[in-house]
């Protein structure tokens, strides 16, 4: 039977949630304030500074953000980047970790150099451009995947969490004639969903906010992400009130502000619904390679 705690710990556990709970608070209001905004009205949000709830709804701002259809083909590009980047970036990923866990590997120590190089040097931006445009990648949806395919620091936790997994589990696979794909395949992945599924989610939110890729590649504006599209609605938000085109006389021309608002909520919800997906195995990877196996 455990012992009750001592008024010094329960303090401590208070203090600790206390703590916990303000910072919570403090990180979740912002987006509060801004999704709270996208729905409030041009006089609410000319009179109040922060809005939390609104006392009347509306949806000018989304009409506005959505009034072509250039904003659903844009979120299909983004979707499409980030499902078929992700997939292809855990594909080179889990490979190139799990040969590199491997200390038997020859001139393993010069390909974790070389991977490391690049964490601290890059060709710049001109040479990359140049790189890009020679494979024949510029205005094709390969220029948002490519070259944003493989992450030093996501291989190096990848490796090292590979390097945790108990090293009998691989050998009795051996003696029973697993060959080297079959253990990745069959057991090292299936122990490695936690890792994976954090790698994975790194990797989707970084296609997902592609922007500087996509407007040094991409010139055809039908090939455009969410995130440049946005960015155009935001700049163009600024002249609703000369330019009220489009727009009904029972119209209401959401300000600028608000759409902005709009801008953010449509960009960051829809990465918001995939971590619910992953949370069970992020929780167990957010600490990767942190306990030897």
């Amino acid at each position: 039977m455990t012992q009750d705690k001592s008024w010094g710990s329960r303090l401590f556990d208070g203090i600790n949630v206390f703590l916990l709970a303000l910072i919570g608070i403090i990180t979740v209001l912002p987006f509060v304030h801004v999704l709270a905004g996208s729905f409030a009205t041009v006089g609410e949000l000319s009179q109040k500074q922060f809005v939390i709830i609104p006392t009347e709804f509306t949806l000018d701002a989304y009409r506005y953000v959505f009034s072509t259809d250039t904003v659903i083909r844009a979120m299909g590009v983004s979707i499409g980047v980030t499902l078929i980047g992700t997939i292809f970036s855990m594909s080179l990923n889990i490979p190139m970790a799990y040969g590199l866990s491997k200390k038997d590997l020859r001139g393993r120590g010069l390909i974790m150099f070389m991977v490391v190089f690049t964490m601290l040097f890059s060709g710049g931006m001109i040479p990359s451009f140049l790189v890009v445009k020679s494979l024949g990648l510029i205005d094709s949806y390969g220029a948002l995947i490519i070259p944003s395919a493989m992450s030093a620091f996501n291989l190096i936790i990848m490796r090292n969490f590979f390097q945790n997994l108990p090293e009998g589990l691989e050998e009795s696979a051996k003696i029973d004639g697993a060959g080297s794909w079959n253990i990745l395949f069959r057991i090292v992945i299936p122990l490695s969903m936690p890792a994976i599924a954090t790698i994975s989610l790194f990797y989707a939110v970084n296609y997902w906010n592609t922007y500087f890729q996509a407007v040094m590649y991409i010139n055809d504006a039908d090939k455009w992400p969410i995130q440049v599209i946005l960015r155009q609605i935001v700049i163009l938000a600024g002249a609703l009130t000369s330019d009220t085109s489009g727009w009904g006389a029972e119209d209401v021309i959401p300000p600028a502000q608000t759409v902005k608002m709009a801008v953010i909520v449509v960009a960051t919800v829809p990465i918001l619904i995939v971590y619910p997906f992953l949370q069970k195995h992020f929780a167990k990877g957010a600490l990767l390679g942190s306990i030897k196996g």
